[in-house]
């Protein structure tokens, strides 16, 4: 019974996934984070500005390493009259029970990006960090936000996903035994903010519907790019209609064979949706269709002709011995690798093209 109460407890916490921030040089948010410790003893506290504020020095003076007294003379130049304590910000992890110490936002971007140079310059980072990209979809979608947020592509992510995760999505999708039962968008919103606490992120945790649609593309600026991951038909139609309708470009992975698909909307208005390969039906009758009724129209989107004879196999075995189709861990970051690098270069203006590409391992490497 006490196991059950608590559990009970837990399932009713709120299912935080920002981060708070205090900037102590202001007297009222040092009283705040002061109360917050105070009155929650089993709050972790993490303070390693020092270690930051060298790595400041160290990328700030390339052409030669600092010795111990110059760095410490750098760093104390650097900060003037603030202490170290009062330096930076203080973030606060409600779900991990966790307060970190790190530097404040313009800092932690120059010091988190400063091994992307010259990969990606420092102009361009700063034109990535006003870009927004929406995903719908965390299976293969949960790796390529994280990827996303790593190079940090973005100042924005908004993620969509009415699931929440079962043990049997953890042979792809990154997480611990302690999210099982939690949603999918808060697992991945949790570990970007703690990634990149800078970083905004939107949760759509009833997933992509016709009625959050306008809200997901259009809320607080429309987003730049749209990532596709759903395994809903009617979602995948419906979403490029939005995505078209507006002049936003979509990208999609597909999970077997390394495909993926760009549609640039944003150069090319009237492109076909998935190139041509969605027929003409209205996405209302999509919902009642049974599965043996979707694959005709599935297939020449997923180009089941081309897929690899093991997803073939395992699309025939679907209700007979497993009960969907199967994805791997490999390729799941393969596609989050690829769309992830494919977003760059779009948002940058290095990739003009629309189309449907392969990187197969198997016709690559053998």
């Amino acid at each position: 019974m006490i196991f059950k109460e608590r559990v009970q407890q837990e399932k009713q916490q709120p299912q935080e996934f920002k981060p708070v921030f205090f900037r102590i040089q202001d007297p009222e948010q040092k009283a705040a984070l002061l109360q917050l410790v105070n009155d929650h003893p089993h709050i972790k506290i993490y303070d390693e500005i020092d270690s930051q504020l060298r790595e400041l020095m160290k990328i700030t003076h390339p052409t030669r390493p600092l010795s111990d007294q110059e760095t410490r003379e750098a760093i104390q130049k650097h900060l003037g009259s603030t202490s170290r304590e009062e330096y930076g910000v203080w973030v606060y992890f409600p779900w991990l029970h966790k307060v970190v110490h790190i530097v404040d936002e313009d800092e932690y971007i120059h010091l988190r990006t400063s091994r992307n140079m010259h990969k990606i310059t420092a102009e361009e980072r700063d034109i990535l960090k006003t870009k927004k990209i929406g995903v719908i979809g965390l299976s293969v979608g949960q790796s390529i936000a994280l990827t996303l947020v790593m190079e940090r592509l973005c100042g924005e992510i908004r993620l969509s996903d009415f699931d929440a995760l079962e043990l049997t999505n953890m042979n792809r999708i990154r997480a611990g035994v302690h999210n099982l039962g939690l949603p999918k968008v808060i697992i991945a919103a949790r570990e970007i903010a703690e990634i990149d606490p800078f970083i905004k992120v939107t949760c759509y945790p009833g997933g992509a519907t016709e009625e959050n649609l306008d809200d997901f593309f259009s809320k607080d600026g429309q987003i730049d790019i749209l990532v596709e991951e759903c395994d809903g038909i009617d979602i995948k139609i419906i979403s490029r209609i939005k995505a078209k309708a507006l002049g936003i470009p979509v990208v999609m992975e597909m999970n077997d064979r390394g495909m993926l698909d760009i549609e640039r909307y944003d150069l090319t208005p009237d492109y076909p949706m998935m190139h041509g390969l969605i027929p003409d039906i209205e996405p209302e009758k999509l919902r009642h269709l049974s599965n043996e009724e979707k694959v005709p129209i599935l297939g020449p989107m997923v180009d089941m002709h081309n897929m690899s004879p093991r997803m073939k196999y395992s699309l025939g075995e679907i209700g007979k011995t497993i009960t969907t189709w199967p994805q791997l861990a490999s390729s799941v970051v393969l596609g989050g690798a690829m769309v992830a690098d494919t977003c760059r270069r779009i948002l940058l203006g290095q990739l003009q093209s629309s189309g449907r590409y392969y990187v197969d391992f198997e016709k690559l490497i053998n």
